[in-house]
């Protein structure tokens, strides 16, 4: 009896120890598109009034953990059963980050307004509803990510078994949520840390200076995150076409990837706006 109970926890320990491995592996394949994760959601959870920054970036970290508990499963039962319609799924998220890319890019600088004056915190959103239009949006995305993190995990335990598929792949999902947002929390509350450091010192020596240099850098590293955020949603789209339809990868093979990537995203950027901008003006011109 008693041997029979080790024998268990032999087993449970080197499963344990799979885990592990397979999630380190995965992981580390992962780590381009979490970082992608990172610029793209902490650029989301930004714009905000300070009172609304963490409320804000909980609500969008629940509907994180809501999309890896959906996604986690069913890519698990389409790789059983229905491999090749993970691919079409790929490709339909590719088309809706790039189109979020690229209307970022062509509201910038065709339909941007001025700029007000604001203090250290660039205050974007202030109302409920235009707070509720960016948590949709930041879980949406957030939710094509996941996909790509999770097929991607998910390929790398293919020929292994599958409760070793099942572990590895949730380790790699609750992990990209818990760091990526971890990291977020961090940066968004970054001037709220370094007041307190002004205050604590008074404003004099080493404290007083980190707390200055915190203050001053968060519009910066926000800014940056804009910036980034809307490249990463372009590359990554356009490393889904790369790497899921054989034309598109098989072109230019001596192109570097992250320029093929790129061009690839903006191109499918520009037809996804085109579309919908066409189909918004079809719906507008039917109600008139």
């Amino acid at each position: 009896m008693a041997s029979g109970f080790f024998a268990i926890l032999d087993d449970i320990a080197a499963l344990m120890d799979d885990v592990a491995v397979t999630a380190k592996i995965a992981t580390r394949k992962t780590a381009g598109i979490l970082g992608d994760d990172l610029a793209v959601n902490a650029e989301k959870a930004t714009g905000f009034l300070s009172s609304r920054e963490l409320p804000v970036l909980w609500a969008i970290t629940k509907g994180s953990f809501i999309n890896k508990l959906i996604i986690v499963p069913v890519a698990l039962l389409l790789n059983s059963f229905f491999p090749v319609i993970i691919t079409y799924i790929l490709v339909l998220g590719g088309f809706y980050l790039a189109y979020e890319g690229v209307e970022k890019i062509v509201e910038y600088f065709f339909h941007r307004s001025a700029v007000p004056n604001t203090a250290a915190k660039v205050i974007v959103q202030n109302d409920a509803e235009n707070e509720k239009v960016k948590i949709k949006s930041a879980v949406t995305t957030d939710f094509i990510l996941s996909v790509e993190i999770v097929i991607i995990a998910l390929e790398t335990v293919l020929d292994k078994s599958l409760t070793l598929q099942i572990l590895t792949v949730s380790v790699v999902a609750l992990l990209a949520t818990v760091g990526v947002y971890g990291i977020v929390a961090l940066i968004v509350r970054m001037d709220d840390a370094g007041q307190n450091l002004i205050k604590r010192s008074g404003d004099k020596g080493f404290f007083g200076s980190l707390g200055n240099l915190l203050v001053k850098s968060l519009p910066v590293i926000i800014r940056i995150l804009s910036i980034g955020g809307t490249i990463a949603l372009i590359l990554v789209a356009g490393g889904i076409f790369v790497h899921n339809v054989t034309y598109i990868h098989d072109l230019y093979p001596n192109v570097p990837s992250i320029i093929k990537e790129f061009v690839v995203g903006l191109i499918a950027g520009l037809v996804a706006l085109g579309i919908i901008t066409l189909v918004k003006r079809i719906i507008s011109s039917f109600k008139k």
